[in-house]
């Protein structure tokens, strides 16, 4: 399960899920901008207050980082 943790104003965050869709990996996005419990959350488990965050079964990997999503979702870079 992919999960991508964005707000609505982030430039990244959107890259991150065009990366997401051109790869044709299904995800779930979650706005910690509308939603105050997943944001204190998300600070809960990764230590970050910023955008994008995107968990693949488990792993936290934070920011638009394309070596670490190709690695975690099995990508060919």
């Amino acid at each position: 399960m992919v999960v991508v943790y964005t707000t609505q104003s982030c430039p990244y965050c959107r890259m991150t899920k065009r990366y997401l869709q051109e790869h044709r990996i299904p995800f779930r996005e979650v706005d910690v901008g509308r939603d105050p419990q997943a944001a204190a959350m998300l600070v809960r488990k990764t230590g970050q207050m910023g955008v994008p965050v995107t968990e693949v079964n488990g792993r936290y990997i934070i920011g638009f980082d394309r070596e670490k999503l190709n690695r975690a979702l099995g990508v060919a870079s």
